[in-house]
């Protein structure tokens, strides 16, 4: 089943330009890089002192999260646009396996795809910027790089429950975006403590909150503990694609 749907996937031309595009976050985080040093080259001695610089994985991690996002959802959508799905379900009439091996091949290109992107934009712009702005080394910021990777495939995984719960990729998409960059943008206008609260449990604030790491400086909350942050975070992937397959196994394709 997992090969099936690994070539499945790899069938669907949307996939390469997905792939494509979650890569070229490293590229464009290298653009950054190049700007702000231009920048900082071009400033006067008093303002080098105080510069600083956002951690530059974390600005572009949207990238990749978007895109293997969306790539959940096609994984499963474009079935049902196709009327591939009736034939996958008649070889597995029992279907949680179909939506299962889904799962393992989207998730797993995601846990692939995070690292990559998170820890060469790590390494290539910590290299670039050294010595001009200060970056934490990898002995320390390691920690929070794993747990951002993972959130790449959390994306993916939560694309593909919501494809299969509501089986149109637009609908699927559109919630997608307002779930994870809509809604932050509603709780941070909240008044407190609601906006603390509601923005501890976005997945923006989730990677930090699990390493226990400084929030003091982020647009989100800072209230839960690593544990129940990593909980969190694990219910953003798992309860979309239970819910997908409870309906996969009650209503007709």
């Amino acid at each position: 089943m997992i090969a099936a749907e690994w070539l499945k996937l790899r069938s669907i031309r949307s996939s390469h330009l997905l792939l494509g595009l979650s890569l070229a976050a490293i590229p464009l985080a290298v653009a950054v890089a190049w700007s702000a040093i231009g920048m900082y080259d071009s400033a006067t001695p008093a303002m080098r002192r105080t510069a600083r610089i956002a951690e530059l994985e974390e600005v572009v991690l949207i990238v990749p999260q978007l895109c293997m996002g969306i790539m959940g959802v096609l994984a499963i959508t474009s079935e049902y646009a196709t009327g591939l799905i009736r034939t996958s379900l008649a070889l597995v009439p029992r279907r949680w396996p179909v939506l299962t091996a889904k799962s393992a091949v989207v998730g797993g290109l995601g846990l692939v795809v995070g690292p990559v992107v998170v820890f060469a934009t790590y390494a290539v712009t910590a290299a670039m910027l050294d010595g001009r702005f200060p970056v934490a080394p990898l002995a320390e910021r390691w920690p929070t790089l794993v747990a951002s990777s993972v959130t790449v495939a959390v994306f993916a995984l939560l694309g593909l429950g919501l494809g299969a719960v509501l089986r149109s990729a637009a609908g699927a998409i559109a919630v997608l975006v307002g779930l994870v960059y809509v809604i932050p943008i509603v709780v941070g206008n909240l008044p407190e403590p609601w906006s603390e609260r509601l923005g501890s449990v976005m997945i923006g604030a989730l990677p930090r909150e699990i390493t226990g790491a400084d929030l003091t400086s982020s647009v989100y909350g800072a209230l839960l503990p690593p544990v129940v942050a990593g909980v969190v975070l694990a219910l953003y992937a798992v309860a979309p694609v239970a819910a997908g397959l409870l309906l996969l196994r009650h209503r007709d394709a």
